[in-house]
């Protein structure tokens, strides 16, 4: 307890110490003063001598006069705890229009300014308090006593050296006021007397002090019993029995005694008058006047406080229940707009069917008629309908055709069908049947670029799609020949795409660090418009080998040449139209199917591409996909179930689909499929290949029918070594050459495959080992020297090349390394912008966030029960302005909030990586999901402080505590981005945790600390200093000493609010930045 004391007296003397100069320059005392009697005195009978209200306004003249004059000075003196030195001095010691102590004290005393300090005795009473204060091994009661002067010491102690007394100068003494030479003091041994109400007198000074605004200085009055003179508690002389008490003894921080302060629910207008607080109306210690209270807040006579738990509650329970609202209805607000989309679709799609049914009925009627006796009945009501349909063309506008693709004709439908029927067979095409763009439009007279209502787009998107399945069945045999005899008679409808074709010859992989392939000496090529399936047993580097042919691998070294399009180009320069289907599912869980494909469609397809067009895509893809009836449910995840596996499958197909590549990758997409929905995805894939896609994909023991789908088949055996690359056709006679036949009845791959991992042993004279070697015999390629021991006799008979131009060089050498920010563009399209892709990343974090309603409400019922909790425990003290409390807010707040601000970018770490290597933008990504989060950033702070200010209820404003709340959060929020980013999740969190705490406690480490050196830099100190000093700028008059000493004490400076505020913002922006840059580097 004593080590306690001592501390808070040496928190507080160089604040009261700079005090000193207030006083002393104040000069609120005449310049000189002859001490003689005046005859000119009023007699002693005069209630109301006319020299005090001229005195009154003479110290209000002195005290502007010094200021003015002093004020740079009081400014450099106490520049940290005065914001506003007329200000703060007006507050303490404007007694304009309350002067009535000095009145009643010249009644009293006839000789009132002889009684008066100057600025002498001042100093000697400051310097002496601090000296004594700064001694730490004197208790606080001992540092009341001053150091003698020239009228209180060992030889001379009269009466006005007692606590509460004072004396007047000697008579004769000529003294100037503003003397600060302690050796100047004038002598103060005549006539002393208890000091006057309104003033103090301190214990080893022989003058009187006029007691700050704010302060209640009464006459005190002796106990008896104890012999301490109540309420200021200093103690009769001893061996003076007849000693009188007088007024307060002395003016410090409240820590030091709250004596002299006005009493808490009471409010003191003049230094001498103590008025209870009525009811309504509330009065802090220290109060000059009443307040009132706050709306739904209580407050009984004398209130110090007001109680605000009935409004607290009140609000805990509106806010809990709004939260629970939104946990429970998070979900309904998307389930109704889904609804009223899902009804324009099916509205569109009806109407589609039944003009199909139509169109079918009068084909087969047509057919019928055709085929009938009646053709002359035809022909005449064909010539009758004709006349007056004709009579009537000038005059009644034509009837659009519903059924034309692109046709510009403006017959009618009717027209169009009778003359078919009069003319024996139809002038159109079959397929006039369908809607297009045009028969859409014609409707209203609108143009291509007014189709955008969702009815008249889904219109088209169904027509097209069923157009194209009428094509689909004209054609039954889905192989590549018989959809290329397809393609040549409708070639018109179906859009070709860029060509890519990827030549590799002689790649090697190596792994970093060690000598040991995993790829070896893999030449071939992979052309466009056809599908090529990577086969082999476990360890052969099938997934490695497409890896390595898009770019996307890591911790290997490579050598070898791959070429695309025949140029020794980056495979990265084609990124915005190269598809990539990783073997994991790597969708958005809390999207649905639709939102995922409309997603990437919207941002990965052109930016001039119509939105019909693009919703065509989406609506194409879902309709081969088979994936209709759940395009509306939501993926899911880990611990919140959605679509089942097989779905989820192909929608990780459909994310590359819709934004039309030119190549695509696929890593085992029919893994977890059922041979339906395996043949459903192939078939998909066919008409990707029909517009020119190279495709090539990985695949684990497809079925017969399956296999056949497949153009080509590159087949690798364990090391990464090529067996067969070449048209699936020619599978069977390249191994029947080797002496290897398939036998019936056998899976073709099963059966090769089953011979690489050694299973069956081959006939013919050949072992697995040297399948590959044969194969690079076969086509000319170079043989590594290490297996040329796998060569034989039978293999120098080998078949020339197929291939010559495909030998590749006697030298090898490494490809060079991607770099991320110099890759040119070579793809031809256009993707949008960062701003037109921000929006839509923003419309997705929006979706997701309702769906996370829940989390987030979850996340604000702990920060109203953490507000309740420490606004209830840690109540605001004057004397540390609240220190204690928002040292728990900031620990509370940061903590919750960094937590929180953790999952933006840690639970879809593998969707980013995989959209930004297709080429959407990063900067997008981060600002949208940046943006969202400031609405945490707002409301948070306001949760938390609803119940944490109302239940503390600190001197400070709702607004002030709200602006460092919400610059904390935003600081907060960019470190955890940081830690969420370059750390795992669990670490992340880890960290989250230790960081407010720890950097709270360095925060609060006194001057001679070890860690006090990095205590400038860590965040908490700044939101700590910012809410101390917003508290501290409401504490006025008598409260000044007790914010100097305050502010000395935790080394704050009352300016620095606003740099707080911005240092807080600072670091949020500077820690986004960095995070943004983590989230680049990380990406590669």
């Amino acid at each position: 307890m004593h080590e306690k004391m001592n501390g808070e007296k040496r928190a507080i003397t160089s604040s009261i110490g700079c005090l000193i100069l207030i006083l002393v320059v104040s000069g609120y005392l005449p310049r000189c003063v002859r001490c003689q009697d005046d005859p000119d005195d009023p007699p002693a009978n005069n209630k109301r001598p006319r020299i005090a209200p001229l005195f009154s306004n003479f110290l209000s003249q002195q005290f502007n006069k010094s200021i003015r004059r002093y004020k740079t000075s009081i400014q450099r003196t106490l520049h940290y705890c005065t914001e506003d030195v007329d200000k703060d001095i007006n507050g303490a010691f404007n007694f304009e229009g309350k002067d009535q102590f000095f009145t009643n004290c010249q009644v009293k005393f006839k000789d009132l300014a002889k009684r008066l300090c100057t600025a002498a005795e001042l100093r000697v009473y400051f310097t002496s308090f601090i000296k004594e204060v700064d001694d730490s091994t004197k208790s606080i009661s001992q540092a009341h006593f001053l150091d003698p002067n020239r009228n209180c010491n060992l030889t001379s102690w009269t009466r006005g050296c007692e606590a509460g007394w004072a004396s007047a100068v000697n008579p004769g003494q000529k003294y100037e006021f503003n003397e600060t030479d302690p050796r100047k003091i004038p002598f103060r041994t005549d006539n002393s007397q208890p000091c006057c109400e309104g003033f103090f007198c301190p214990q080893g000074l022989t003058c009187m002090i006029p007691c700050p605004l704010g302060a209640y200085c009464p006459v005190a009055k002796l106990n008896k019993k104890s012999g301490i003179c109540d309420p200021y508690h200093y103690q009769q002389p001893a061996g003076k029995p007849n000693y009188t008490c007088g007024a307060a003894d002395m003016w410090g921080p409240v820590q030091m005694g709250s004596d002299m302060f006005c009493a808490p629910g009471h409010y003191c207008p003049t230094t001498i008058k103590e008025i209870p607080c009525p009811k309504g109306r509330y009065c802090r210690m220290g109060s000059v006047k009443s307040k009132l209270c706050f709306a739904g807040s209580r407050c009984e006579k004398e209130t110090n406080i007001p109680s605000m738990k009935a409004f607290g509650i009140m609000l805990i329970v509106l806010l809990t229940a709004i939260l629970i609202i939104v946990y429970n209805c998070s979900d309904q607000l998307m389930s109704t707009r889904y609804k009223k989309q899902a009804k324009s679709r099916e509205a569109a799609a009806k109407h589609v069917r039944e003009t199909v049914q139509a169109r079918e009925r009068w084909q087969a009627a047509k057919e019928m008629a055709k085929s009938s006796d009646l053709l002359g009945l035809q022909q005449q009501l064909s010539k009758t309908i004709s006349r007056r349909t004709s009579a009537r063309h000038d005059s009644k506008p034509k009837i659009p055709n519903p059924f034309s693709i692109g046709s510009k004709k403006e017959t009618t439908k009717l027209n169009e069908m009778l003359e078919s029927m009069d003319d024996g067979s139809s002038n159109n095409n079959d397929d006039s049947s369908w809607f297009s763009l045009e028969d859409v439009t014609k409707k209203k007279g609108k143009t291509k670029k007014d189709l955008h209502t969702k009815s008249k787009i889904y219109k088209y998107a169904y027509g097209q799609i069923e157009k194209e399945k009428q094509m689909e069945e004209m054609n039954k045999n889905m192989t590549f020949s018989g959809l290329l005899s397809m393609a040549q008679r409708k070639g018109d409808d179906i859009r070709k795409r860029p060509r890519i074709e990827i030549a590799f010859q002689e790649l090697t992989l190596t792994l970093k660090g060690k000598q040991r392939y995993i790829m070896r000496s893999v030449s071939g090529k992979i052309m466009p418009g056809r599908i090529s399936a990577v086969m082999g047993p476990s360890g052969a580097g099938k997934t490695t080998f497409l890896s390595a042919l898009t770019g996307k691998i890591t911790g290997c070294t490579m050598s070898g040449m791959i070429l695309v399009n025949g140029k020794n180009e980056s495979i990265h320069s084609y990124k915005k139209i190269v598809g990539f289907v990783p073997q994991d599912d790597i969708v958005h869980g809390d999207l649905t199917v639709e939102e995922n494909l409309r997603f990437s469609a919207r941002c990965r397809l052109s930016a001039d591409l119509p939105k019909h067009d693009k919703v065509l895509i989406i609506e194409r893809v879902i309709e081969s996909l088979g994936l209709q009836g759940i395009r509306n449910s939501t993926v899911g995840t880990v611990e919140k179930r959605g679509i089942s596996g097989g779905q989820k499958k192909r929608v990780n197909v459909g994310l590359e689909m819709v934004m039309e590549p030119s190549l695509l990758i696929l890593d085992e997409p029919t893994s977890g499929l059922d041979s339906s929905s395996s043949s459903l995805l192939l078939r998909a894939l066919r008409r990707e290949a029909l517009e020119g896609v190279n495709i090539s994909m990985v695949v684990h023991q497809p079925s017969y029918s399956l296999y056949k789908m497949f153009d080509d088949l590159i087949l690798l055996a364990k090391g990464g070594i090529t067996v067969y690359h070449g048209p699936v056709k020619k599978v069977e006679e390249y191994f029947a050459g080797l002496g290897i036949t398939i036998p019936e009845r056998v899976n073709t791959p099963d059966y090769l495959i089953d011979i690489l991992e050694g299973m069956i042993k081959p006939n013919g004279g050949v072992t697995a080992q040297q399948l590959p070697v044969r194969w690079m015999l076969h086509n000319g390629y170079r043989v590594p020297p290490d297996m040329l021991h796998l060569c034989d006799q039978s293999s120098s008979s080998s078949p020339p090349p197929s291939n010559p131009e495909a030998k590749t060089s006697e030298i090898q050498r490494d490809v060079p390394t991607y770099n991320f920010f110099r890759t040119p563009d070579l793809s031809g399209r256009v993707t949008p912008g960062v701003l037109t892709q921000y929006k839509y990343y923003l419309e997705r974090v929006f979706r997701q966030r309702l769906r996370e309603g829940r989390v987030q409400a979850a996340d604000y019922l702990i920060l109203l029960l953490a507000g309740t909790c420490l606004g209830t425990m840690a109540k605001v003290t004057d004397d540390t302005f609240g220190a204690t409390g928002y040292q728990y807010t900031v620990i509370a707040v940061s903590l919750l909030c960094m937590i929180g601000a953790l999952r933006t970018f840690s639970l879809d770490k593998l969707q980013y990586k995989r959209e930004s290597s297709s080429g959407m933008n990063s900067l997008s990504y981060f600002l949208s999901k940046d943006t969202m989060d400031h609405i945490n950033t707002v409301m948070k702070p306001l949760v938390y402080l609803c119940l944490f200010y109302f239940f503390n209820y600190p001197r400070s404003s709702f607004g002030s505590n709200y602006i460092v709340l919400v610059c904390l959060v935003y600081c907060v929020t960019g470190i955890a981005y940081t830690l969420a980013i370059s750390l795992q999740f669990s670490q992340a969190q880890l960290w989250s945790v230790l960081l407010p705490v720890v950097l709270t406690l360095i925060a609060n480490q006194s001057k001679n600390s070890a860690v006090s050196v990095i205590t400038p830099f860590v965040f908490p100190k700044w939101a700590l200093e910012a809410f101390i000093i917003a508290n501290a700028k409401e504490y006025n008059g008598v409260w000044l000493m007790t914010r100097c000493a305050a502010l000395k004490h935790y080394d704050y400076d009352i300016h620095n609010s606003n740099k707080c505020l911005c240092l807080l913002i600072a670091t949020g922006l500077g820690t986004r930045i960095i995070a943004f840059t983590c989230l680049l580097t990380r990406q590669r």
